[in-house]
């Protein structure tokens, strides 16, 4: 752990976290609680909201709205700075999914981007100036995926948002570096196959976990390993992706463009083959 973030994620410092009702948001709640933070959660779920709270032994808020709705994260910087006076970790978590694709209505593509992508955007209006001001180091960690990294086909919409994320947050990082110098970072969180609601609601129900998936509670323990390192790409595995296996797929996807191959080779037909090849001889 490094000097900084050990003054970060701190007993009596605060931690802002939005979509913390369920999943990764509610696991990282619990994980720094557990490190004696104090919170601020957000959620749409007012209902769950209230009741994880009663079950945190920390001093909590909690701000019910829409991530989507600058107003609300407005009010959630307001409440929480009248409340805490402090600000030491910023968690864009809230996300959802829903198939949307090239040619479909741009109102389902509209709702993806706002939430995705315009929330974190909206949250870093809201807390970044706040979180600059301050005499306290500080980070901002924001959730991307796989999908905006290699972008596989089927879900055009999400990987468009997710995509944004991450050039939004390594922009952020350095011009927080050339502000702060390095007092305020910035953290890019890429979860690997999970098992969370969200993915929870795309399985028959009552199904039970996967093998290949993480819990969010693993994953949020790789989770702030790396971000007490310091990484900027805390780019996680799962149990049946390696992070040898995420380096080869992220290469392969940036060859793309250097070796002039079709639009998402690892996925066409003339291309499936030499990939899978390319990867095994890899191990």
């Amino acid at each position: 752990m490094s000097e900084r973030m050990n003054s970060i994620v701190a007993p009596g410092r605060v931690a802002v976290i939005t979509g913390a009702a369920k999943g990764i948001g509610l696991a990282i709640a619990r994980a720094l609680a557990a490190r004696g933070m104090k919170l601020a959660l957000f959620d749409l779920d007012t209902d769950a909201l209230e009741d994880i709270s009663s079950t945190l032994d920390t001093d909590t808020l909690v701000v019910s709205g829409d991530v989507s709705d600058l107003s609300a994260l407005t009010r959630l910087q307001d409440e929480t700075v009248s409340r805490f006076g402090d600000v030491a970790i910023l968690v864009n978590n809230a996300g959802i999914t829903q198939g949307a694709g090239p040619w479909d209505d741009p109102a389902k593509w509209r709702r993806q981007i706002d939430v995705n992508f315009g929330g974190v955007l909206a949250a870093q209006h809201a807390f970044v100036p706040y979180m600059i001001k301050a005499a306290r180091p500080s980070a901002v960690v924001n959730l991307s995926s796989k999908e905006g990294i290699t972008t596989p086909p089927g879900n055009a919409a999400y990987s468009v948002a997710k995509a944004a994320v991450k050039v939004l947050t390594e922009q952020l990082s350095h011009e927080l570096l050339k502000e702060t110098r390095g007092r305020v970072s910035a953290h890019l969180l890429v979860p690997g196959y999970t098992w969370t609601p969200m993915n929870i609601a795309l399985k028959p129900q009552g199904a039970a976990k996967p093998d290949e998936a993480w819990t969010a509670e693993q994953l949020v323990e790789y989770f702030l390993a790396r971000l007490l390192d310091e990484d900027f790409y805390i780019i996680c595995p799962d149990n049946a992706v390696t992070s040898a296996i995420d380096a080869r797929r992220i290469r392969w996807a940036a060859d793309d463009m250097i070796l002039n191959r079709p639009a998402l080779s690892r996925w066409h037909p003339d291309w499936m083959d030499k990939f899978a090849a390319w990867l095994k001889a890899g191990h």
